[in-house]
């Protein structure tokens, strides 16, 4: 049996990034996945500007080093409201901290690409002790922490501090955290793999396509390299259970039917099948952690409830968990109530983005209003300026202006 003062579950991107953060704090850890890497996860692929400012905050050979892998730098996106209007948004070098993005704010890489990556970045720290093939069956409260047991009873781990990074169906945040699937603040997502979609080609962005048919779900088309794209629908899971709503015939009508995009699809080529996959929105408060253990990323519940993009808030997520963990083995206490500081960073850090987008989200369950607030932010260059530094600035100071009256009478009125 191995012994351990922290053990995290999930090698994906928040189990990663913690491992990382561990090991450049000189701290060493153990690291598990149920899977060998490479492998696939079911994604939209699309990587915010908090990836990159996180990762360059721990080391900027780590970006760099990625800039080197196959993927598509985003310098903005695309936004088309119910009616049919189209807003671009574009950054400008004028737009972005120098140090933070030296180069695209953004990037879209498959996570066969990205995840793989940051597994070999982990591979090159002696101190974190990464188990491939590893899947955990058991998780047994011990009064030192927690004892593990995996699938085949050939490996067990006993650890002081448990970090939980193991994606939106983690097992012990349901059963041992109690973090229940709330349909309200869940979502379905579709995605597909296609090539030779038509007019990607220029300035890259990222493109979200609302449909009266969708909302407060949305249509993406995220561009890959070598001509590729990620396409995918997601929707509130528990409207696509009250309208009885087939996703995967929707997707498929619209890239064949709808006039935005039968003519974008016409020659495309899927390269992949259609799958699916749940989103536990972080629209709800939730604990998220407990006497020795934390949770990161999906396993917290903690994807963007207005895009579903999860990944930077379980890198982000991570690097909290790892701070909170080297606390912990300083002071000795692993007890929830000390742990709860991990809890109030979250909130802090993320807390206010999240609350944001949730209103945002049921902004969108109303067309008219998206509509009429679309009309009235295509010339506002207060309101273009505030998305573009939403989208490319992983600070919480731009999300507070969302609940400042003075923020929606400039969107209304233009002034």
């Amino acid at each position: 049996m191995k012994k351990t003062d922290i053990c995290i579950v999930g090698a994906g991107p928040g189990g990663a990034a913690t491992a990382l953060k561990l090991a450049y704090a000189n701290q060493s850890c153990v690291l598990l996945d149920k899977a060998t890497f490479p492998r696939d996860k079911i994604c939209g692929d699309a990587l915010s500007g908090k990836v990159s400012t996180v990762l360059n905050r721990l080391d900027p050979e780590i970006m760099n080093r990625f800039r080197a892998q196959p993927q598509v730098g985003m310098w903005g996106f695309k936004f088309t409201s119910p009616n049919g209007k189209e807003m671009h948004f574009d950054f400008t070098p004028e737009d972005l901290a120098e140090e933070d993005y030296p180069s695209a704010p953004g990037y879209v890489a498959t996570r066969l690409v990205f995840d793989n990556f940051l597994i070999e970045e982990v591979k090159r720290h002696d101190c974190i002790d990464l188990q491939e093939g590893v899947q955990i069956s058991e998780y047994k409260k011990i009064p030192e922490g927690y004892l593990l047991k995996d699938k085949s009873g050939n490996f067990s781990i006993q650890t002081k501090v448990l970090i939980i990074a193991n994606g939106a169906h983690s097992a012990f945040s349901r059963k041992h955290a109690g973090l229940e699937k709330d349909n309200r603040h869940h979502a379905g997502g579709l995605r597909v793999y296609y090539k030779n979609v038509a007019n990607l080609e220029g300035q890259p962005a990222i493109e979200l396509h609302y449909f009266k048919e969708l909302v407060p779900g949305y249509l993406w088309i995220f561009p890959l390299p070598n001509n590729g794209a990620n396409v995918g629908l997601g929707m509130r899971t528990d409207m696509i259970s009250d309208r009885k709503f087939n996703m995967r015939k929707a997707l498929e009508e619209l890239v064949a039917t709808h006039p935005r995009l039968k003519d974008r699809f016409k020659n495309a080529e899927i390269t992949d099948t259609v799958k699916g996959y749940g989103l536990p929105l972080g629209s709800k408060k939730r604990i998220l952690s407990g006497d020795h253990y934390m949770l990161v990323g999906d396993a917290g519940h903690l994807i963007d409830p207005l895009t579903g993009e999860g990944i930077g808030n379980a890198i982000y997520s991570g690097t909290i968990a790892a701070d909170q963990a080297v606390d912990c083995l300083k002071a000795e206490k692993y007890d929830a109530k000390f742990m709860r500081a991990y809890d109030a960073r979250i909130q802090r850090v993320l807390g206010t983005e999240l609350k944001a987008s949730y209103l945002m989200q049921r902004i969108m369950l109303y067309p008219r209003i998206v509509n009429f607030l679309t009309n009235r932010v295509e010339n506002n260059k207060f309101v273009m300026d505030f998305l573009n530094k939403i989208y490319a600035d992983s600070t919480t100071e731009w999300h507070k202006q969302l609940w400042r009256p003075g923020f929606w009478w400039r969107v209304v009125t233009g002034n």
